[in-house]
């Protein structure tokens, strides 16, 4: 199935059935951390496992009720963590067009880095981000990487001008892929 064996798995209730011939060929990558600007505190898990207690800080409040998630969320060490089947729908990308598709849930699989839109990332995040797409494109039709900020413009800016959009294509310079415009 769509399990990564190289993640810590912890399934969220937050997904769907994948509509009938979907050709999942989209990775989106977003940027969150939670509370904003904190790390390593675990409400990220619980958010997309609905586990999130909305009292613990104020900022939750802003998103009290809210039921999301993605495919895979990378810590600023580098782990990797897996919510839902690459081969199921996860709701990270909310109101999107891309490839002249819209509803880019149906069709990607939704990549969250612990950080903060417009701050930099960790080298341990880039590295996991590698192999992760790497693998990725080796198990499914993967022709095209965005970040939510391009699927989402004017609604989201994530990840944001902190990420590194060379350096990943880069790493990725072997698989046959599609970037944004300017990245």
């Amino acid at each position: 199935g769509g399990w990564y064996q190289a993640a810590r798995l912890l399934p969220s209730p937050n997904f769907g059935a994948r509509p009938a011939g979907a050709h999942i060929d989209l990775v989106v990558l977003h940027s969150i951390s939670l509370p904003p600007g904190e790390y390593g505190t675990g409400a990220v898990q619980q958010l997309f496992t609905n586990q999130l207690d909305w009292d613990a800080h104020p900022y939750y409040q802003r998103i009290r009720g809210i039921e999301v998630s993605a495919h895979f969320f990378i810590t600023r060490a580098g782990e990797i963590w897996q919510f839902v089947d690459c081969d199921q729908r996860a709701w990270h990308a909310g109101a999107s067009c891309w490839r002249g598709r819209g509803n880019c849930n149906d069709d990607s699989i939704g990549i969250e880095l612990e950080g903060l839109e417009g701050l930099t990332f960790e080298a341990a995040q880039y590295d996991a981000l590698a192999r992760l797409c790497t693998d990725l494109v080796a198990h499914y039709p993967i022709r095209h990487v965005a970040g939510h900020e391009h699927i989402a413009p004017g609604r989201k800016i994530d990840p944001g001008p902190g990420f590194d959009w060379p350096r990943l294509r880069g790493a990725l310079a072997a698989a046959p892929l599609d970037w944004p415009a300017g990245t």
